[in-house]
């Protein structure tokens, strides 16, 4: 049962890299605006996912030191693939500082995809209600990732279309991924205390290193407030989750 859960988790998933369809609906100020607000839910959402589910599940699971060590490696790898593979984030509807060529970023889009999947398979071995939780807190992330996936396509010279579904595409990886991480959770007792940590260590990446600067940006005082306050509520909502899980 809880394997099932794990697989429809991550088809939830690669669905959310059609988001670009809302790309195609709304005017670019509108889309604008909205992007925005999901970036600062999304730094949010990582940062109480990774501190508040992650890494006390995995410090449940070990004392150990290593977890840390497992944090902090998680840390470095993703700041790695950002360096060297160029693997960056575009949260501007439009364009980017940053210009990925198309196919590379859809590469990159795919290991990440395929790590998501990791997680959430390895989430769904711990319990349905945790699986959850973890997968929310990826939603949060891959919809503003998703919109800005979609840019990158586009205006690296692709059709809204072809963006769509090569975005498509490298989001099933998620579920090869997921499978994989509920195979090896069940059957290597210490794969749950590697990737927790691992996983919390990209989620602090993102939030701290993609997201938040992004917001940073905004020198409108009214929307930095309220990008602010959005960043808030993705905690509040990992929060809340917590507690819920506990009931």
């Amino acid at each position: 049962m809880n394997f099932i859960w794990a697989i429809g988790a991550s088809i939830v998933v690669s669905l959310i890299s059609l988001v670009g369809i809302v790309a195609l609906l709304f005017k670019e100020n509108i889309l604008h605006k909205i992007i925005m607000a999901l970036v600062a839910l999304s730094a949010g959402g990582l940062i109480g996912g990774a501190f508040l589910h992650l890494l006390p599940e995995a410090a449940e699971k070990s004392s150990s030191f290593t977890v840390y060590l497992w944090l902090i490696a998680g840390f470095i790898l993703f700041f790695v693939m950002e360096r060297f593979l160029r693997w960056r984030h575009c949260h501007e509807e439009t364009e980017c500082k940053v210009h990925p060529v198309s196919y590379l970023n859809l590469i990159g889009d795919g290991v990440h995809n395929f790590f998501d999947g990791l997680i959430i398979g390895a989430s769904f071995v711990v319990d349905i209600r945790f699986g959850i939780i973890t997968t929310v807190a990826i939603i949060l992330h891959e919809i503003p990732q998703e919109l800005g996936d979609f840019a990158v396509c586009v205006y690296g010279g692709m059709n809204k279309y072809k963006a769509l579904l090569y975005n498509f595409l490298a989001a099933l990886t998620a579920i090869a991924g997921t499978a994989l991480g509920y195979y090896f959770s069940g059957r290597v007792e210490s794969f749950l205390v590697i990737i927790l940590p691992f996983a919390a260590g990209g989620f602090i990446y993102i939030a701290s290193c993609d997201l938040i600067p992004e917001i940073h940006k905004q020198a409108d005082l009214r929307k930095a407030a309220a990008s602010m306050e959005f960043f808030i509520l993705g905690i509040v909502l990992m929060l809340v989750f917590k507690l819920f899980a506990h009931h």
